[in-house]
């Protein structure tokens, strides 16, 4: 499982800001060419070992912008120590 962005999102940068393991990246950088903040969910680790929480939703001052995605079935709770760092794929 990983965040994902929503098409509500404000491109404020706050989320960027704030993911420890690089895996947001801006508009100009969205692989679909859609014009909203993109999450890479093989990056996304979803602050394990990092923060108590996503530090993304955290951060985001637009309620609703960032959800969970569903595309993978890697729960929070089961990323382990070797996939924090966000170099491997937890889908």
């Amino acid at each position: 499982m990983a965040v994902k962005i929503t098409d509500i999102c404000i491109a404020c940068g706050s989320c960027i800001d704030e993911c420890p393991v690089q895996a947001i990246v801006d508009d100009d950088d969205n692989p679909t060419g859609e014009g909203i903040y993109y999450v890479y969910s093989d990056k996304c680790v979803e602050c394990v070992g990092h923060n108590d929480a996503p530090a993304c939703a955290s951060a985001c001052p637009t309620d609703g912008c960032i959800v969970w995605s569903d595309a993978g079935s890697t729960k929070r709770e089961d990323i382990g120590a070797d996939l924090r760092d966000g170099t491997t794929p937890v889908m």
